[in-house]
């Protein structure tokens, strides 16, 4: 049976391995909530997605708002131009910007009344566009992908640390695979 991610992109042959097929799932997966996510919600309020997260971000921290350096750490998708797209926010009256008192080199971004009133009305349909992506799943199914999706995550920050991670399981593979002859599979893509 062809899986379905193949038949989407038109592959013909089989992925090279389960971890290729699983990794390329995640992506396209991802790529269709974003979509899904941007075109419903955040493209009527005039946003993209990273000044949707900003704001979100500075909504959260308060009237002392944070510094750039913080805010770039705390994105959901990392921007590397975040001084930009500070920029923009800014010409918009969205957000401020002002140096610390305490420290002149940090520049704090606190959200204005004007991203407020941007912002609070997303959070109604942001909620059902989620709610709406994942109704497929029980609260159990939720949970176990919440919970594999953290352990990527956690394998990836520090692969070392993590019993699951890719040395720890060739091992295992080899223990009790019959057919592993030593040989790692490769998991490019």
């Amino acid at each position: 049976m062809v899986g379905r991610l193949r038949s989407e992109v038109g592959k013909r042959e089989p992925f090279s391995c389960p971890e290729q097929e699983a990794h390329l799932n995640v992506m396209r997966t991802a790529d269709v909530l974003h979509r899904e996510v941007e075109e419903r919600v955040l493209t009527a309020a005039g946003l993209s997605d990273a000044q949707y997260n900003v704001l979100r971000i500075l909504r959260g921290a308060g009237e002392s708002g944070l510094p750039c350096g913080e805010i770039a750490q705390r994105m959901i998708r990392r921007d590397p131009d975040i001084t930009r797209l500070l920029d923009r926010l800014a010409a918009r009256g969205l957000v401020d910007r002002n140096r610390d008192d305490r420290d002149r080199r940090i520049v704090r971004v606190t959200l204005t009344a004007k991203g407020r009133e941007i912002l609070d009305p997303i959070d109604g349909p942001l909620l059902a566009a989620h709610r709406r992506a994942m109704a497929c799943l029980d609260q159990g199914e939720l949970r176990s992908l919440i919970e594999l999706l953290e352990r990527i995550r956690a394998s990836l920050d520090d692969p070392g640390d993590d019993p699951g991670s890719a040395p720890h399981r060739a091992g295992a593979d080899a223990a009790t695979d019959p057919t592993h002859h030593g040989t790692q599979r490769s998991t490019s893509s």
